[in-house]
């Protein structure tokens, strides 16, 4: 292989550097752990297509029968998916009358939004 090429795959090898310092606080294996639930809830297709429809009724809410008439699923199949949401705290709900409204936990999605985005810019403020 030549220098050039070991250069490329290898930036800054030879000249004492090899990456860039890191420029925030990674995560701790005691708040990666605490947010592993919260990723396996939106990691099902179906649950990542029930909190984008939540997201986009307006009002930020929606009604039970308004997310299983967009699924070729069961209802209780449908209910599962809004519980195991539910349980992560992704989502809360309410019953009013013979229906449940659910809506998004902005705090919780914030939480995870704030992983998934570079924090250089965190850092530097």
């Amino acid at each position: 292989m030549s220098k050039q090429l070991v250069s490329i795959v290898n930036p800054g090898e030879g000249d004492g550097e090899c990456c860039a310092p890191l420029a925030c606080e990674p995560l701790g294996e005691a708040e990666a752990a605490e947010l592993v639930p919260l990723f396996k809830a939106i990691a099902d297709p179906v649950r990542l297509r029930l909190l984008s429809l939540i997201a986009c009724h307006e009002g930020g809410e929606a009604c039970v029968c308004d997310l299983t008439a967009a699924f070729d699923l069961t209802a209780p199949t449908i209910s599962h998916h809004l519980k195991v949401l539910k349980q992560a705290g992704l989502i809360d709900s309410e019953r009013r009358g013979t229906w449940v409204y659910y809506w998004l936990n902005p705090g919780v999605l914030e939480r995870l939004s704030a992983i998934l985005r570079p924090r250089i810019a965190a850092a530097v403020s």
